[in-house]
Parts: structure tokens; C-alpha cells; sequence
């Protein structure tokens, strides 16, 4: 028995793909239950709590929004801990702090059952293609069990050990590289534009050549274009990520004077009532700095 629980733009391809893997019932639950409908059009079963969802020694995937999403399906009084039971397997597609992650796995090991953290690096079209890239870490015997599941799931899967907040750090590392990398995009995008000189063809030459990867292939021509849709990750939620990044640092002592600034200017985009657009179009700070009015900023 599978649970899933948490049907936004990254948990419902995810949770279809479950499903049709045929390894058994799903059962899932959303706060909106009408996101479910797909699912239990295909046999998925509804529940009408997380703790629902759990069955004794089975699987739950949770796919949430952030620390307090998670905690309350996990902990609250319809929790998932309270139903897992031992052998049971919490697996975590969320991103989450490494601290949360590992306070969650020990609770979950005082009731003999594991946390799996397995956060995704991906966007809704790679979730359901099947493309995603998955960071894990946590128990090695839940591990084992859960892999081939995420092998399903994924293009490659990443083993960071037994510490449950492993994978979570390494997870934030690479959302804060990604934000950084679209701040330089941005600022290089208004000097080649300031300049005049084509935007779009500097960073085509450059996503082709000396850049040439997913970040800079994909976010660099989203910017160059003044591309506001689609929106596979919303401005909101990666600015929660770069605080869970600043948080992370300061725990180890660890300065990140960049990750300050695209922090920043993300809050800046969520002041100016930005915070359902893509994270991307963080690079409408860096114009208007300039001077400059993108065609993204004329159709707010």
C-alpha cells in the first residue's frame, strides 16, 4: 500500500506516475481534494486525512510546500506518524530545512518506522516525464526498500548517506546555485540590452557554448525572452528556499554573502506582488535597477 499526499504542480504528475507503476493501491489526500480527481479517476483511492493515507508498515510520499506543511501532516492530530507503524517508510519529496528533517527522523524512529528524505530537482514537465533527479538519504534498510520506487520515479537517484538532513542540504546547495545562476543571467541580460546589443542571441551563443546545461540552457533563454510563463516554480516558494539556504549556513557557520542577495531580491519581487510568478522572473529586479521596463513588468 502507497500513500501520497500533496497534489500541487509537483506532486500530482509525481503521484500519477506512482500510480501507474502498478506496485499496488494508492491512497491520497490534498487540502483541495478536487486536485485528486485524476487520480481516482485512474483507481487512486481519496482520503480524508494524511493519517488516512498511512497505512501500518506501508509507504508515504509527501510532496508539500514547506517545514509547517510537512509538520502538521506528520505530527498534527490526523498525522501520519500515528499510523505508519513499524516498518512503516515516510518518504519526504519536500524542501525542507536539514534541521526539520532530522528532528522528523527521529520521531519517526522512536515509533520504529523511517524518514526517507528524497527532495527533487526537477520541474512539473520532468516530474511527469519521468526526469527527475533525486537526492536521498536516511535509514539504509527503508532506503533500500524505497529506491527502486524512486528509480521509477526519476532519471537518477543520489545516495548522501544515513543523515536525514543530508540530502536536504544538498538539495538547498543546488536551489541556491540555481538562483544565483538566473541573477547573473539578469544582470548580464541588462548590460547586453543596455548596450544595445540582441539579448536573446548573446544568451543563445552562450547557453550553446560556454554554458551549455539545463540552468543556463533553460532559465537563461526564459530571461533573455522576458518569458513570465509557464510558471513551474513560483517566485514565493524560492524565496522560502533561500532562507531555508540562509538558515542552513548560519547553523554551520557558513557566510553566503550571494545567497543574501538573491534572497533579497526575491523579498523584492514578493514586495512588488510577484510571488505567483515564476522564480525566474526574479530578473525583473535587476532591470528595473537599470532603468529598464520589461515586457513581463507591462503585463503586471
Amino acid at each position: 500500500m502507497f500513500g501520497f499526499i500533496g497534489l500541487g504542480q509537483m506532486g500530482l504528475p509525481i503521484a500519477l506516475n506512482l500510480l501507474e507503476s502498478g506496485r499496488g493501491p494508492v491512497r491520497v489526500h490534498n487540502r483541495t481534494a478536487s486536485k485528486a480527481a485524476k487520480l481516482i479517476e485512474k483507481g487512486a483511492t481519496l482520503a480524508a486525512s494524511p493519517a488516512e493515507v498511512a497505512a501500518p508498515g506501508g509507504i508515504v510520499f509527501t510532496m508539500l510546500s514547506d517545514d509547517r506543511a510537512v509538520e502538521d501532516v506528520v505530527l498534527g492530530e490526523d498525522g501520519i506518524l500515528q499510523r505508519l507503524g513499524p516498518e512503516g517508510v515516510h518518504v519526504s519529496m519536500s524542501t525542507i530545512g536539514p534541521a526539520t528533517a532530522r528532528r522528523l527522523a527521529e520521531l519517526h524512529e522512536q515509533r520504529a518506522c523511517a524518514y526517507l528524505a528524497a527532495p527533487v530537482f526537477g520541474r512539473p514537465d520532468a516530474a511527469a516525464a519521468r526526469k527527475l533527479w533525486i537526492c536521498l538519504s536516511g535509514a539504509p534498510g527503508a532506503k533500500a526498500r524505497v529506491e527502486p520506487i524512486l528509480r521509477h520515479l526519476g532519471q537518477g537517484v543520489f545516495d548522501f548517506g544515513e543523515d536525514a538532513g543530508a540530502a536536504h542540504v544538498a538539495k538547498l546547495a543546488g536551489n541556491f546555485l540555481i538562483g544565483a545562476a538566473m541573477e547573473a543571467i539578469a544582470e548580464a541580460v541588462v548590460l547586453v540590452e543596455k548596450s544595445g546589443v540582441d539579448r536573446v542571441k548573446v544568451i543563445d551563443m552562450l547557453a550553446d557554448t560556454l554554458f551549455n546545461c539545463p540552468v543556463y540552457r533553460n532559465y537563461g533563454k526564459a530571461i533573455a525572452a522576458d518569458r513570465a510563463a509557464p510558471v513551474g516554480f513560483k517566485l514565493a516558494l524560492g524565496r522560502k528556499d533561500l532562507e531555508l539556504v540562509l538558515q542552513a549556513a548560519g547553523a554551520v557557520q557558513t557566510p553566503m554573502p550571494l545567497a543574501d542577495l538573491v534572497r533579497d531580491r526575491l523579498l523584492a519581487g514578493l514586495a512588488k506582488g510577484r510571488a505567483e510568478m515564476d522564480w525566474s522572473m526574479l530578473s525583473l529586479g535587476a532591470a528595473e535597477d537599470a532603468g529598464l521596463k520589461p515586457a513581463a513588468a507591462r503585463r503586471e
